[in-house]
């Protein structure tokens, strides 16, 4: 390797941990005061460079499971479910950071349309469902149904009640279709919510995440909760069982959820071809054409 394709490596480099900073930045906008009290919460936050250095191992393993599921033309989804603010969404963001988005997807399915109230309840996920060689990751669930509708009264008693029932046996057959399925809860504690809500509040960037629902499941915890524990006592079976990931600290969630979901699979390293570059077909006769600058964007940085 000659000098400047070293140098060229080690640039990229750089600039893929940048993107790893960029996104950790997210939680560094805060007011000095709200600062202040959410390291004194986090005391024993992992170090960044353990973080990292972890974080880049667990993704390299990923990248192997994602090799392992196209090969062998396995199909996977992945719950995540938990409060609002539980971090589902920056595990998912990490799982998915460095892996092929026509292998791996995100589904975050909004409010059923007026045409979708009136069909089965589990009948717009099912489009969603991975094909051979694919994983989908779920952020949030056809559990909807046990946690805010049932809250906020959006679905009857006898809806939900209906909801148990078929839950089970609706897992079941996925799981009998060869359809590995992986299920989430994210646990965070109700202090821990609450500055999180704050964060939102005073973050410019993060205000977007809180909606007039996300409000209310402040004034609804102890709901939620009686809630949450239902569901897991009566949708926790052999076939899809819940894992409960402890969320208070985000970067020892995200890393212990991408371990224990690398263990769920006998992933192995797929072989392949070695890949060489084929050299540039030069044509001695061709021109490259000047194109108008107004077809440019402005180089202002």
């Amino acid at each position: 390797m000659n000098e400047d394709t070293k140098n060229w490596l080690e640039a990229e480099l750089e600039d893929a941990l940048d993107e790893d900073q960029e996104i950790e930045l997210e939680d560094a906008v805060l007011s000095q005061e709200l600062k202040k009290i959410y390291q004194s919460r986090h005391a024993d936050s992992m170090p960044r460079k353990d973080y990292f250095r972890n974080l880049l191992r667990l993704q390299a393993e990923l990248i192997k499971l994602q090799d392992w599921v196209v090969a062998n033309k396995k199909k996977i989804v992945v719950i995540f479910e938990g409060r609002d603010s539980a971090g589902k969404g920056g595990a998912i963001k990490r799982i998915t950071q460095r892996l092929n988005p026509r292998v791996v997807r995100v589904v975050a399915l909004p409010a059923p349309s007026d045409r979708e109230k009136t069909q089965w309840y589990f009948q717009r996920y099912i489009a969603h469902l991975p094909a051979g060689g694919e994983i989908v990751l779920l952020d949030r669930s056809w559990y909807n149904r046990a946690g805010v509708e049932r809250v906020m009264g959006f679905a009857t008693q006898q809806q939900v009640q209906r909801f148990f029932d078929d839950v089970p046996e609706f897992e079941r057959m996925l799981v009998r279709n060869d359809i590995h399925l992986v299920k989430y809860w994210f646990s965070i504690t109700d202090e821990e919510q609450q500055l999180r809500f704050l964060v939102r509040i005073h973050d410019p960037m993060k205000q977007w995440k809180l909606s007039p629902m996300d409000l209310q499941s402040r004034v609804r915890w102890e709901d939620y909760t009686k809630a949450k524990e239902d569901m897991l006592r009566r949708t926790h079976i052999p076939e899809a069982p819940w894992h409960i990931v402890e969320a208070n600290d985000k970067k020892r969630a995200r890393l212990n959820c991408m371990d224990h979901l690398l263990a769920q699979f006998p992933y192995e390293e797929v072989g392949g071809p070695e890949i060489k570059l084929p050299e540039r077909v030069f044509n001695p006769d061709y021109e490259r054409s000047t194109l108008p600058d107004e077809l440019y964007v402005p180089e202002k940085y």
